[in-house]
């Protein structure tokens, strides 16, 4: 098995505590969140992992990784971004994981466990991590919603509660027919949609044409780092959780 890691864009809101590398490349308590990524993946079995780079790309030598580069990684968004890897989707089941989280490696065991040919985790407990981050968690939840574990409304701003299930998480896994699903809603699209289409988009597409996308629950054991506000929670969160002895929920540490 394959894990492609996306860390191909800017990362603006984090730049100024990169020195204009990725920000992939953001430290948090004392690792890189590349390095936390791998860690984990390797922690749970991966040891083929790439890295789909852009912005900085230089900071990315290839360290322990393979390297895939998305040399239109200013006018393109994530699922370009994807496609840069298709030749390894087409061939072999790959977890894909974004460049702005940190995990447990439980959460990659889950995934490489799971049937489908198209899976993704979310997070039930999301509103506990979204409230510590954001004054309005409704700002920027999106919509999550799944029927018999399947996701059927995905990525949608909302203004009420009951549509969020848990929030998605840019952890997912696709079989070489899973990636053949893809390439079939990629092909018919113009460029500029592709160009601009997220991972959210996309699942949106696969299933209004009936895909079945997979959900995998879990229970915190991951982080979103967007903001410097981030940084500093989760250095508060794991330095309270170490003092007391009582695990944070969102503690991705092992």
């Amino acid at each position: 098995m394959t894990a492609i890691i996306l860390a191909a864009g800017r990362g603006s809101r984090l730049n100024q505590l990169t020195d204009q590398r990725p920000k992939c490349l953001v430290e948090l308590q004392g690792r890189s969140l590349l390095n936390w990524q791998t860690s984990a993946l390797r922690s749970a079995g991966i040891q083929d992992i790439v890295v789909v780079r852009g912005y900085g790309k230089d900071s990315l030598p290839g360290d322990g990784y393979s390297l895939i580069d998305n040399p239109r990684w200013e006018s393109t968004n994530m699922v370009a971004s994807l496609q840069c890897a298709s030749s390894i989707l087409q061939k072999k089941i790959t977890l894909v994981s974004y460049g702005d989280i940190v995990y447990h490696p439980s959460i990659i065991l889950r995934l490489i466990q799971s049937d489908g040919d198209l899976v993704i985790t979310y997070d039930r407990l999301w509103k506990e991590l979204w409230e510590a981050r954001f004054e309005d968690p409704l700002k920027d939840a999106e919509t999550f919603q799944t029927r018999n574990g399947y996701v059927i409304a995905i990525g949608s701003k909302t203004e009420r509660i009951d549509e969020i299930e848990g929030q998605y998480m840019g952890l997912l896994k696709f079989t070489p027919s899973g990636w053949a699903a893809v390439e079939g809603i990629l092909a018919g699209v113009s460029d500029e949609i592709r160009d601009r289409m997220d991972m959210t988009g996309l699942i949106s597409r696969l299933i209004a044409v009936g895909h079945r996308i997979r959900a995998i629950p879990v229970e915190g054991g991951w982080c979103e780092v967007d903001t410097e506000q981030d940084l500093r929670l989760y250095k508060r969160k794991t330095a309270e959780a170490d003092q007391t002895g009582t695990r944070w929920n969102h503690d991705w540490r092992w």
